[in-house]
């Protein structure tokens, strides 16, 4: 199993990234803010306008170190990587199966199988753990309303009816998304998902946390020499990482969901690092979002036991231990793509 290396979060936007030697080096106008040798490093994100050197983008690509630039909000701009890797027999044969609309819904399926599999099981773990705190009969029915549409994602014959059936388990698992926050309510509370801009500091929340996974998982696409830009679900558009969407799907309500509620409910943020706009946008605050930064990082590092593995993996490695299943199944070594399903 691949070994977990760090991500860099740059979020000063005055800040200036170079190259001296092995080392990243982080400049604040003539000040050496920080210096990371760039053999510990995975990726480097970088918020708002940062510059970065020539030198290092090579070095960067060089390396296979993916660089990325979003923009102070978390939304994606651009990013750099080294060459394709893998062979070109296992990218060929991945967009053979994109082409067709039968072998795009088979693996679709999974990845929705899974999302709602995972979705349902943080709903009964709330239910297991706070049972004093929670309407559980409401959260009961949920249950059961996402276990069903379980049995309908598998006898989907087409992506359109797959979709359809995704869209209904999303809106019933997201009805319920308010009752698992037992913290701040005030402050802090789900109405429906926005993202466009995000109206609430919830979906602020979301959203940034999702281009976040969105990021570690193309990246670990392209570590196992899968193009992250042709999907099955997800269908070809100039620009989007259509691969890492379909796949960062079934994490979505472990990985993400989850760490959002645990912020909230730790009280690791609060309602004064956000900021609403006069169109009503809401925007974090730097402080929130560097806590929120440490936190991820943080949860990356903790252990979970692979589901189809059965190796103790840290949380970091699960997009990538999906990638490679992913790029067995496409090569003919899996019969089928095993989605990550958590309990």
């Amino acid at each position: 199993m691949r070994k977990l290396l760090n991500t860099v979060y740059i979020t000063s936007p005055d800040s200036y990234l170079s190259l001296d030697g092995e080392n990243l080096v982080v400049l604040k106008g003539e000040n050496e803010a920080a210096r990371l040798p760039l053999h510990n490093l995975e990726s480097i994100i970088a918020f708002g306008y940062t510059g970065a050197s020539p030198a290092l983008m090579g070095a960067c690509a060089k390396r296979n170190i993916s660089l990325s630039f979003m923009t102070q909000s978390g939304k994606f701009l651009s990013r750099i990587v080294g060459e394709v890797r893998g062979n070109v027999t296992l990218r060929k044969a991945q967009y053979r199966l994109s082409d067709s609309m039968a072998e795009s819904t088979k693996i679709a399926r999974n990845f929705i199988f899974g999302k709602i599999y995972n979705g349902r099981w943080v709903v009964e773990r709330a239910t297991r753990d706070y049972p004093d705190r929670l309407d559980t009969d409401k959260l009961k029915r949920v249950s059961v309303g996402l276990a069903n549409s379980l049995g309908f994602v598998l006898g989907s014959e087409s992506l359109d009816e797959l979709r359809g059936f995704e869209g209904e388990a999303a809106t019933q698992y997201f009805n319920a998304f308010d009752h698992l926050i037992l913290q701040q309510k005030e402050s802090f509370f789900f109405h429906g998902r926005n993202k466009r801009p995000p109206l609430d500091n919830v979906n602020a929340m979301l959203s940034f946390v999702y281009t976040l996974l969105a990021h570690d998982t193309a990246a670990a696409l392209e570590t196992v020499g899968l193009d992250p830009y042709v999907g099955f679900m997800h269908r070809d558009r100039p620009g989007r990482i259509s691969l890492a969407l379909d796949l960062m799907e079934e994490l979505r309500c472990i990985f993400a969901d989850r760490f959002v509620l645990s912020l909230i409910n730790k009280r690791v943020v609060n309602s004064t690092g956000f900021t609403q706009k006069e169109d009503g946008a809401v925007i974090m605050e730097d402080d929130t979002r560097k806590n929120i930064l440490q936190a991820w990082q943080s949860r990356k590092q903790e252990k979970i036991t692979h589901p189809f593995l059965q190796e103790k993996i840290e949380w970091g490695l699960v997009p990538y231990s999906q990638a490679m299943l992913l790029a067995r199944f496409i090569r003919g070594d899996l019969d089928e793509y095993p989605p990550f399903l958590w309990k």
